[in-house]
């Protein structure tokens, strides 16, 4: 059941993180991954908001490892740093890599705290 549930999870995570990057990125005309990081960013407060709440194992594989494991994408951050190192643009990839670790820190202990404010 536990498969299932963070099937169905990823099923819908992977489907918005797509949808969500091309929309961002759409809006900026630059090689800064800037939709990446926003849905990085935002999976990582999600997954945060959710640890930090008395869930049980299921929600827990449908929210946290299935949908926030497919909305956030760490092999296309990688890719998109070390593509944009290649490309000469290596100010951009040095502030991908640490805005998205700085920022997603941030936005995972934002989210728990948020969740632990309200529960």
């Amino acid at each position: 059941m536990t498969l299932l549930l963070i099937v169905l999870g990823a099923a819908l995570g992977a489907p918005l993180r797509y949808l969500a990057d091309r929309a961002v990125q759409a809006r900026h005309d630059t090689s800064f991954p800037w939709g990446t990081l926003t849905v990085n960013i935002a999976g990582s407060a999600l997954l945060g908001f959710l640890t930090a709440l008395p869930l049980g194992d299921g929600v827990m594989a449908l929210a946290g490892t299935g949908f926030c494991g497919a909305l956030t994408t760490y092999s296309t951050f990688g890719y998109e740093t070390v593509r944009l190192m290649e490309e000469g643009a290596r100010f951009h990839s040095v502030a991908n890599a640490v805005a998205s670790v700085v920022a997603g820190l941030g936005a995972a202990y934002c989210g728990m705290a948020i969740a632990q404010t309200i529960a």
